[in-house]
């Protein structure tokens, strides 16, 4: 078994693509046309890391429910984990493009970590090698 995509909340798909492939560096795999349950369009879109792994599914807010968990998915907490090889070069690049980062780096037993915001105002561990 394994998980195969999670969902990620975003307000607009493009701005969302964007970040995760442009700026982390995922890998656009699918921008399909779909409809929703009652036959509105919408778009399926998966992004996922270099070399595979769990994907995540870029859902664009559908009413006003959905539109409140943009940015808080994860009531404020750390809710997903990108692990790097370099942590130094991937920090700098993120920062570089304007990630914005609400913990800075520190060394943990575990390994390097600094939390930042993706798109939506969700928060994310990068985690690299102690």
């Amino acid at each position: 078994m394994r998980i195969d995509l999670v969902t990620i909340v975003v307000a607009d798909y493009d701005e969302a693509i964007e970040f995760f492939v442009h700026v982390l560096g995922f890998e656009l795999v699918e921008d399909s046309p779909s409809l929703t349950n009652d036959g509105r369009p919408k778009r399926w879109v998966v992004v996922r890391p270099p070399g595979g792994g769990t994907g995540v599914l870029l859902a664009r807010a559908d009413g006003a429910r959905q539109a409140a968990a943009i940015g808080d998915q994860v009531a404020g907490r750390v809710g997903f984990f990108l692990q790097v090889e370099d942590f130094a070069e991937a920090y700098e690049r993120l920062v570089a493009a304007g990630v914005e980062f609400t913990v800075p780096p520190r060394t943990e037993p575990y390994g390097q970590v600094a939390v930042f915001l993706d798109v939506a105002g969700n928060r994310w561990d990068l985690l690299g090698p102690a």
